[in-house]
C-alpha cells in the first residue's frame, strides 16, 4: 500500500508517522488484503487542537474517509482510524463482494462553469446571485441504492450521485440534517 503522510501547519515526525504507518496498514490489511493507497492528513486547528483526515482508496471506486479533531495528534489519528474500522467491519463482506463484481462506470461530464472577474458588467447583472466557482467532470457508477447509501457513508461524504439499474437514470442519496439518509430519484 502506498502511504502518505503529511502535515499542515505542523511538522510530523518520524514518532508519528510510525505510529500511522504500523496502525494504518494493520488494520486495513485486516479487513481488505490489498488496499491500493492512504493518506494522512494532520492540520493545526484554531488554538491548540489537531485535526487528523484519513483517506483509504481500496480499488475499483471505493473509498473510505474519516477525520477527528482533538487536542493531541495521536488520539486524533486514532480515533479517525476507529471510525473508519467500524465502517469496514460494518461492510466487509459487501465491500469485498462489490470489489470483484463491479460493473461498468458511465462517464458523465458534469456542466462547466466559468467564474467572472470582479470588474465584468455580468457580474453586476447578478447582483447578490452567489457566483458558480466550480468547474468539473466525474463519473457516475452504476449501483444500487444500497450500494450507494454504502459508499456514501464509507466515504463520510455529503452526498453521492450514481445511476440506477434499474431505470438507467441518475439518482443521487445524501446526508439529511436529522441524520437519516435522503433518496433523489427522477419522476418517471
Amino acid at each position: 500500500m502506498n502511504l502518505t503522510v503529511k502535515g499542515k501547519q505542523i511538522d510530523v515526525g518520524d514518532s508519528l508517522r510510525q505510529h500511522v504507518e504500523d496502525n494504518l496498514v494493520e488494520t486495513a490489511e485486516k479487513y481488505f488484503p490489498s488496499p491500493i493507497e492512504a493518506t494522512v492528513v494532520f492540520s493545526k486547528e484554531a488554538g491548540h487542537l489537531f485535526k487528523a483526515d484519513i483517506s483509504i482508496h481500496l480499488g475499483k471506486g471505493i473509498l473510505l474517509q474519516a477525520g477527528y479533531t482533538t487536542e493531541d495528534p495521536y488520539p486524533a489519528f486514532d480515533t479517525a482510524l476507529d471510525r473508519i474500522a467500524k465502517r469496514m467491519r460494518r461492510y466487509k463482506d459487501k465491500i469485498r463482494n462489490h470489489h470483484k463484481e463491479l460493473p461498468e462506470v458511465a462517464n458523465m461530464e458534469a456542466g462547466a462553469y466559468t467564474l467572472k472577474g470582479a470588474d465584468s458588467e455580468e457580474d453586476e447583472m447578478l447582483g447578490d446571485e452567489p457566483a458558480i466557482i466550480a468547474e468539473l467532470s466525474t463519473t457516475i457508477q452504476i449501483m444500487s441504492v444500497s450500494d450507494a447509501v454504502m459508499r456514501l457513508e464509507l466515504a463520510d461524504l455529503p452526498a453521492m450521485l450514481f445511476r440506477n439499474p434499474k431505470d438507467g437514470q441518475i439518482n443521487m442519496v445524501y446526508k439529511r440534517n436529522d441524520g437519516n439518509i435522503g433518496w433523489v430519484a427522477p419522476k418517471k
